[in-house]
C-alpha cells in the first residue's frame, strides 16, 4: 500500500485543475503544468480535492500510484508557487549578464560563452557582486535542466574552487602542491 498514494491531494485557491483524456493539468498564476496520468491509475476530483487511485491491484500499479500522486502534486506547486534553483560563479574575471534572451558568460575561455535563455524560464541576476544566477519557472524539470546545463560549462574545480555551483553545494577543496 502506497503512504504517500492514499493521501488526497488539496487544490490552493488559485489554481485550476482539469483531468481530460488520461492528462492532468494545473493552471496558476506563474503558468500551466500537465502531467500523464500514467497505466493502471485513475484520479477524480472531488470538491478541492484529488483523489488518485488503482485500477488494478499489480506491481506495476503499486509503483505508478505514489508516482503519480507526486508528479501532480509537483504541477500544482509549480503553477501555484513556481520553482527557483540558484547557480554561484566564482573566479577572477568570471562575469555573467542578461542580454535579452541570452546569458553571456566569461567564464575565463578565450571567447564569451552564450547561453540561450528557454522562453519558459526567467533568468536573473543576483548577489552583491552580480555572480549569482537565478533561473525560475513553472516546470520544475525545465528548471533543473537549464540549472544543470549552465553548471556544466564551467564546473567547480577542487584546488582553487573557481567554476558554476549550485547555490547550496559545497566544493570539496583539495590541497595543492607542497614544495
Amino acid at each position: 500500500m502506497s503512504r504517500l498514494g492514499k493521501m488526497p491531494l488539496e487544490i490552493p485557491s488559485g489554481v485550476e485543475a482539469k483531468l481530460e483524456g488520461g492528462v492532468f493539468t494545473a493552471k496558476g498564476k506563474i503558468g500551466t503544468n500537465s502531467v500523464k496520468i500514467l497505466p493502471d491509475i485513475t484520479a477524480k476530483i472531488e470538491g478541492n480535492k484529488i483523489i488518485v487511485s488503482r485500477l488494478v491491484e499489480s506491481k506495476r500499479s503499486k509503483i505508478y500510484w505514489g508516482t503519480t500522486r507526486q508528479l501532480m502534486k509537483i504541477a500544482i506547486e509549480g503553477a501555484n508557487q513556481g520553482f527557483t534553483r540558484k547557480l554561484e560563479i566564482n573566479g577572477v574575471g568570471f562575469r555573467v549578464a542578461v542580454q535579452g534572451k541570452n546569458l553571456k558568460m566569461a567564464l575565463g575561455f578565450s571567447h564569451d560563452v552564450i547561453f540561450p535563455i528557454p522562453e519558459n524560464l526567467k533568468v536573473a541576476i543576483e548577489g552583491e557582486k552580480g555572480n549569482v544566477i537565478a533561473i525560475s519557472g513553472a516546470n520544475k524539470e525545465a528548471v533543473g535542466l537549464c540549472a544543470s546545463l549552465i553548471r556544466a560549462l564551467k564546473k567547480p574545480e577542487p584546488y582553487k574552487g573557481k567554476g558554476i555551483k549550485y547555490l547550496e553545494e559545497t566544493v570539496l577543496r583539495k590541497e595543492g602542491k607542497k614544495k
